[in-house]
């Protein structure tokens, strides 16, 4: 899986997985399922501090690869076609909208809307 747009620990808090450990973002499912580790409680440590009980159990894992790889491709398909949205912020981000909303209402121009709509016309939905 490639997860330069959409990253491992993104599509796991989209299916709502938190309490969990691996190393690096898994490729296969013989991966996940040898390194993947989810939090099952809190136990002490030998000094009796509070610690993270770990199961590498995938029983206890509350998702599948299955799961994991379904969802990745729909963040993947809906970060695609935002890409419209992406290349308006940049554009966006680089105007200063309030001054040029309060030199159009002073000036009686249309400079701000304008600019809007030039950059929504590079950028269509």
């Amino acid at each position: 899986m490639n997860y330069d747009n959409v990253k491992f620990h993104e599509v796991l808090y989209a299916l709502g997985i938190r309490g969990w450990k691996i190393l690096t973002a898994p490729e296969t499912e013989e991966y996940f399922l040898a390194n993947f580790s989810r939090r099952t409680g809190i136990g002490t440590n030998d000094m009796g501090e509070p610690m993270a009980v770990l199961s590498n159990n995938p029983d206890d894992f509350g998702v599948t690869w299955s799961q994991i790889t379904t969802k990745h491709a729909e963040l993947v398909t809906d970060y695609n076609n935002k890409v419209y949205a992406r290349n308006r912020k940049a554009e966006y981000d680089q105007l200063n909208q309030f001054e040029m909303q309060f030199d159009d209402d002073r000036d009686s121009t249309t400079t701000w809307v304008d600019k809007i709509n030039e950059i929504k016309g590079r950028h269509p939905k």
